[in-house]
């Protein structure tokens, strides 16, 4: 592939929210638009979502994360859009350039008339979590878990405690049970699940997996690897009570506690956004899908997305025009 030093577009993230984007822009009459991903292809975070549940309000159909995102790939392929994958995005800058760096690009810097910030979201991790105890092997977000497991093959544990409800972990044990591993409970600060209802009956309560609410875990034991983890009550400002303790044997910790949109390249470059406005403070530079506001299922990240790439496509055409 030779890259073009200049595009109309260039779209940050081949996942679901960059994938819809690209689209709704080539839909609309941008011609030389490029999209960038950081892994070795496109989907995103849906490639390792083999689970059902996707689709259901956009194509009307019950599908699987990969089923779901190969429907964009396969329009993204019926197109003239360039792809460039194994790509990472190192700066954005107001006056729409990128520097990237990649196996197949090298280092590059490339300019376009607009960019699509589509980057997506990280896990919170046990240093934000501030959970006490030993610095053992043994501890994962439950996304990462999810990739070793639907897209490595390789399975990280026997015995799990799951920290947080939020629907990536409430997926994971369910997935782990399915794999013949224990999970011992899902541990959950708040007085209510975090993950959709309909997860925590089909992952939880199908499987009687204990669900602890109003709990959250105290203490991480162990040398080598994960052997213990204690567990405590919590009041209703937080704090754990005293003399609730519980004490789980595990090998492994799953984290679920929050996801955070991935928009740093904006904020390294002074570049503001504001929930549920796809246009940033950057004029022709736009955000969308979980980079902008962490949504709660992928129909919703398609149709932000378009509406992103939409207005990419007419910022360009005005200014064109102008």
């Amino acid at each position: 592939m030779t890259l073009h030093k200049h595009y109309q577009l260039i779209v940050a993230g081949g996942g679901p929210a960059g994938l819809a984007a690209a689209l709704a822009a080539w839909d609309n009459g941008l011609t030389r638009v490029l999209v960038v991903e950081r892994d070795f292809m496109l989907g995103g975070i849906l490639n390792q979502c083999i689970h059902t549940g996707f689709g259901i309000e956009y194509f009307n159909e019950v599908l699987t994360g990969p089923e779901y995102a190969w429907r964009f790939v396969s329009m993204i392929r019926d197109t003239e859009i360039e792809v460039l994958t194994d790509t990472m995005v190192l700066s954005v800058s107001e006056d729409k350039s990128l520097h990237l760096a990649g196996k197949k690009s090298g280092y590059a810097v490339l300019t376009a008339d607009s960019i699509v910030m589509a980057t997506g979201c990280r896990e919170r991790a046990r240093g934000a979590l501030g959970i006490a105890g030993t610095r053992p092997a043994g501890v994962f977000t439950a996304g990462t878990a999810q990739r070793y497991v639907n897209i490595e093959g390789y399975m990280p544990g026997r015995s799990f405690v799951i920290v947080g409800s939020g629907d990536v972990g409430l997926i994971m044990a369910r997935r782990m049970t399915l794999e013949g591993a224990k999970v011992q409970c899902v541990v959950e600060i708040q007085p209510r699940p975090g993950g959709l209802l309909r997860n925590v009956v089909q992952c939880l309560y199908d499987f009687d997996i204990p669900l602890l609410l109003s709990h959250t875990v105290t203490d991480i034991q162990g040398r080598e690897r994960v052997e213990k983890v204690i567990v405590s009550q919590v009041d209703e400002n937080r704090n754990a009570i005293a003399g609730t303790e519980q004490t789980f044997k595990c090998d492994t910790i799953l984290l679920s506690a929050g996801l955070i949109p991935e928009n740093e390249l904006l904020s390294a470059a002074g570049i503001k956004i504001q929930s549920n406005n796809v246009q940033t403070s950057a004029e022709g530079i736009f955000i969308c899908g979980n980079s902008l506001q962490v949504h709660d299922i992928v129909d919703n990240v398609t149709l932000e997305a378009q509406r992103a790439g939409l207005e990419a496509a007419i910022f360009v055409k005005e200014k064109s025009y102008a």
